[in-house]
Parts: C-alpha cells; structure tokens; sequence
C-alpha cells in the first residue's frame, strides 16, 4: 500500500497506537518516555511537571509515498472506508507564496488504514473519499483554517473534533498543535516546515515527514482531549462548538479589500484614498493571474508610498524606496497608469474616507456619544471576564467580544434574563454561552438602572 500513500498500521485502536510509540520513543538513544499526569491540569503540563517530552522523529509506519494519481486515490479510499474510528485530518497551504488559500498536500490517518499523503493538484476531486467518510468523525486542529480549502477538493466533514478549540475550553494557555501535543501527550513535534511553499514539486522528504507526523497523534490528542473535556464537564460545550464551525456558511467576499491595506492610517485625502484602490486593484489582478501572493507582487508599504508620492514618471518611482525589490520594478508600467488612473479620476468618484460599519462605533467612542452604552459595556465585560475565569477559559471563546458590544450598544428594552438571553441568541451565542451569561449580565444591566446609572 505503500506506492498509494497509506501504510498499514501495527495498532487497531488509538490507545494502543500510543503506547507502541512510547515503547518505541523508550527505546531510541538519548530518549525517555513522558507521560502527561493525569491529575494535573493545562496549567500544571505548561510548567512542565511530570517527565521530560520524547521527540517524535518519525512516523511509525515510515513516510508514505504522495498519492498522485486515480488508482494511488482508489486504494485510500478502500483503506480508509476500511478502517475504524475518527479520522485526522490535516493540509498545507501556500500561505505568503501562492494566490488564495488552496491546499497542495492534505495529510489523514485512520486506525486500520495508516497515514495518507495527497497531492490535491494531481488529485484535485476528493469527494469518493469524503463519501466513503460521510458518517466519520475528523478530527481536524485549527479546523476554520483548513476546512475551506478542503471543502474546495471534496472534502467535507459531517462530524467534527477541532482540538485547537478544545484545548482553548479546557484553559490551555498555549493551543498550537506541537504545544498541545507535547503538554497532552508528552511528545515533541518538529515544527521546522510550517511556513514553506508547499506548492513546490517534488515535494523534500524532510517535508513529507513533517507532514505525516502532524497527523500521527491527532486522534490520541482527541481522545484525551476528550476526557478532559468529559471530566470538567465541558463536553457538550465542546460539541456545541464543534457543530456550529461546520454550520456557518463561507464568509462572503470583503466588501472593499483593498481598504485593510497595511499603513493604510496614514492617507489623509480621498485622491491618496483612490491610489491605494487602483494600486491594489492592479496588483491583485497581477497577482491572480501570476499564481502570486500579493505581498510578492508588491509589499503594501509600496502601495501607501505610491499613494503619498504620486510618481508621474518611472524615474519618480524608482526613486521611491518601497520600489526596489525586483517585483515591484517589474511591473512599475502597471504602477504608474494604477496612479494615473486615480489622478485623473473625477471627485464624485473618489472613495469616502470612512466607511460606516453595520455595528456599534469603535468602544473608546462610546463615553462621549452614549455614555449609559458605556456604562453597560463595562459592566458586561467584567461579567465575561469573572466567568471565563471560573471556568478556565479565554474571554473570547465564553462569547464573542463583538456579541457583548452589540448587546451593550443595542440592550434589549427590559434586562430580564430571558429578554438577554433572547438578544444574546439572535447575536449567535450558542445555548451553551446564554446558559452562563445571560443571568448575570441582565443582573448588571438592572444593577445600573437601580442606581440610577442608567
């Protein structure tokens, strides 16, 4: 199986799987098993109680060979339909090197099938493995990272284990998977390949085992992840979560992208404003057909100096100092008809400086255009902060910071706790969060109106 990317593994279940790679991690030179401590928690494993980390070197199995074509594909996905319990699922992007987010490798592992690697260029229809999958389990970390571009190849999960979030339940103070792995499971992972241009072919070996290994452990990590989760009583607000990731729809596109240009702040007119869009209008054009991140396109501290200097020839703009690099020199004839375009633009066409948003103005705002909105957003915040505390957890995965200003900005017409609640719902909280919230913040909300804060 090995020619199709997946090898078959020594172990039938995920515990079993573990204790084979401690005894093996045991008897490597220079190596010593941990064992995370049962009874210590997030906090205590990041102090590092309990035995030194074993590195993990390699996968149990050995690195896979890529699958790369249609028969390679048909043979994981007999493997893996074959197979038991959830799936890890894991991709790699281009991030900072191509244009868009599309995956390049995507990277599974079941008990019974082994670990598979896939080319989703040479592969680019998955959906005979998301059928063969369709009533499974992934287990997936970081899961709104990934699951967009996978979705794009087929693959779509039903069912749902995001272990990044459910280390954030749980009140680890640090959620990235070699953390996670190393305080959950007690093994290092190496972590030296995550920012590379993964649409290189052939792909380094060194790469491919990266890869293998980010998925070798995943469902160990879930199933102890899971316990915690059980034994503090934050399961079922855990699988809350989880199904509420794969309900939310695909974000629409950016209403003017161009305006979260970096160093944007600094352009104070509307012609400066209408630069920067025609700028970053020419460069992404460029970019898309190119397969080039923007960033190696043009950086956008050029943008913001093209928007201040408005260069008229290519001596003004090779001038510039942001226009040195050899892609910003390449396409300066773009560059230069960009600004011209927003020189000659008539004023009715220009951008407005400010764009209003469709919720509440900036907080720091609030004192001086509605202070009794400020007097319950301070009272909200304090609620949140005291309760993720006392459960173990950040304030922004108890309830959305943008959830506590619409409802301070826009308060139901009485603060009883079921109106709260009912206003907390319609602004997405999940039950889970009304549960803890909604009692006490309407407590606050009327605590104000008895003291004639309000």
């Amino acid at each position: 199986m090995g020619s199709a990317g997946v090898s078959e593994t020594r172990a039938t279940g995920s515990e079993r799987d573990a204790g084979a790679e401690k005894e093996a991690a045991a008897a490597r030179p220079g190596t010593v098993p941990a064992q995370a401590g049962a009874e210590s928690g997030p906090a205590d494993r990041e102090a590092g109680a309990g035995p030194p980390p074993v590195p993990l070197l390699e996968p149990r199995e050995g690195v896979p060979s890529v699958v790369t074509d249609a028969a390679g594909l048909d043979r994981v996905v007999a493997a893996f339909a074959a197979g038991s319990g959830p799936v890890a699922v894991d991709a790699e992007r281009a991030s900072g090197y191509r244009y868009g987010q599309r995956a390049y490798l995507v990277q599974m592992r079941r008990a019974g099938a082994g670990t598979a690697l896939i080319d989703p260029i040479a592969c680019p229809d998955l959906s005979a493995l998301d059928a063969a999958l369709a009533g499974t389990e992934m287990v997936l970390h970081a899961a709104n990272q990934d699951l967009p571009c996978l979705a794009e190849v087929g693959l779509v999960p039903r069912r749902l284990f995001d272990t990044e979030l459910a280390g954030r339940l749980l009140g680890y103070p640090r959620v990235g998977l070699g953390s996670m792995v190393e305080n959950v499971l007690g093994f290092v992972l190496e972590k030296g390949h995550s920012a590379a241009d993964w649409s290189t072919r052939p792909l380094p070996e060194d790469w491919l085992r990266y890869a293998a290994l980010d998925v070798e452990l995943l469902v160990e990590l879930r199933d102890s992840l899971q316990a915690e989760l059980e034994s503090t009583g934050k399961l079922d607000w855990a699988l809350e979560e989880f199904t509420a990731i794969l309900a939310t729809p695909p974000k629409p596109p950016r209403a003017d992208p161009w305006r979260r240009t970096s160093g944007i702040h600094r352009i104070r007119n509307r012609r400066a404003l209408a630069t920067v869009r025609e700028v970053w209008e020419a460069r992404d054009r460029i970019a898309r057909e190119r397969d080039l991140s923007p960033g190696r396109v043009l950086q956008d501290a050029a943008i913001i100096e093209l928007a201040q200097k408005s260069p008229k020839t290519p001596a003004e703009l090779q001038a510039l100092g942001t226009m040195r690099g050899r892609g910003a020199r390449r396409h300066q004839s773009a560059w230069l008809r960009a600004v011209a375009r927003a020189r000659d633009l008539p004023e009715r066409r220009l951008p407005e400086a400010n764009v209003p948003g469709d919720g509440p103005p900036p907080a720091h705002r609030w004192a001086d255009r509605d202070p009794e909105a400020a007097k319950r957003l301070t009272a909200a915040r304090a609620v949140v902060a005291a309760l993720a505390d006392e459960h173990s957890m950040p304030s922004e995965n108890l309830v959305q910071p943008d959830t506590v200003r619409r409802l301070a900005w826009t308060p139901p017409d009485e603060p009883s706790v079921s109106a709260v609640a009912a206003a907390l719902r319609d602004l997405g909280a999940r039950s889970w969060q009304v549960g803890l919230i909604a009692q006490p913040i309407a407590k606050a909300f009327l605590r104000l109106e008895c003291k004639g804060d309000l």
